[in-house]
């Protein structure tokens, strides 16, 4: 669902052969989360994948890039005040960068790999982004400018999707390189780098919850896709989803209660949102089209 081409190249390049499910299988009867603040997300509504944001209770769904190329895969920055994200416009696939209100769209990374996945700092001062320039996937870091882009991963395995940790110090992402994904992490200059699922199933696409001590992701290893949360060293796992359908790619609410999700349960890609623990499953957004990725602004 990342979109037509992009689709293709991440889900081919990263693996992602699993087609998660399910944040918020259990305990739907219980009454929805409120909702607060604002949520960026894909859609395909317009024909083609733009980035939307809409209230956090799903009114008020409004493109901002508005433009005939792909975009997609939103990121706040840490004010709330912008949002970086992917754009094929320039015939190859970097990270931009515009306001909250969808204007001053500039590109960031600049390159003629393919750089998309971005994660603000919680300073504001940087950007995580997953890259293909060097012939595989590695987690890059850049200042909020664009200047400084340094590799952090340095592994001929496959590095991305990359998360803060709320304090700035390190870094949540995904790695291939000991023969099925999982998640790593490591510190913020890239030292350290450990794996913290350490699963024989496929663990993809960290989120860190707002007060660093818990992360959610999405795995098959119970038979099918759902998503998971553990604590921040890897213990205590627990799935937070029982759903046959596709859930995946968690977002948390500012204050740590929520957490927002793409699934297909009813019948194609749509933007739900859960209590963190798991129940409380409410569809955001009801369009034919293809909606998700959300993420929350702070």
């Amino acid at each position: 669902m990342k979109t037509a081409s992009v689709a293709v190249a991440v889900l081919s390049i990263v693996c992602l052969a699993v087609v998660p499910a399910a944040c918020g299988g259990g305990g739907e009867e219980k009454e929805p989360p409120s909702a607060t603040g604002k949520i960026a997300f894909n859609s395909e509504r317009d024909g083609n994948m733009e980035v939307y944001v809409m209230n956090a209770d799903g009114s008020g769904q409004t493109n901002l890039s508005n433009n005939p190329a792909f975009d997609g895969s939103p990121a706040w920055s840490a004010d709330g005040t912008r949002i970086a994200f992917e754009s094929e416009r320039e015939g190859n696939v970097n990270i931009f960068l515009m306001d909250a209100d969808g204007s001053g769209q500039t590109n960031l990374s600049n390159s003629l790999g393919f750089d998309t996945d971005a994660a603000w700092s919680p300073d504001g001062a940087r950007i995580a982004f997953m890259s293909l320039r060097y012939g595989n996937l590695d987690v890059f870091l850049m200042n909020a400018d664009g200047s400084g882009q340094t590799n952090l991963t340095n592994n001929p395995a496959n590095d991305g999707l990359p998360v803060w940790s709320p304090d700035g110090s390190r870094i949540a992402f995904n790695s291939d390189r000991d023969g099925n994904h999982e998640v790593y992490v490591m510190n913020a200059d890239g030292s350290g780098q450990t794996d913290l699922t350490n699963n024989p199933a496929a663990d993809f696409a960290p989120s860190w919850s707002p007060d660093g001590s818990r992360i959610a992701f999405h795995s098959d290893r119970d038979g099918n896709g759902e998503v998971y949360l553990m604590n921040a060293d890897g213990s205590g796992v627990t799935r937070l989803t029982n759903n046959p359908a596709a859930d995946e790619y968690c977002a948390w609410s500012p204050d740590g209660a929520r957490i927002a999700f793409m699934s297909d349960r009813d019948g194609n890609g749509e933007v739900y949102v859960m209590n963190a623990d798991g129940s409380g499953v409410t569809r955001l957004t009801d369009n034919p089209a293809a909606d998700g990725f959300p993420a929350w602004s702070p």
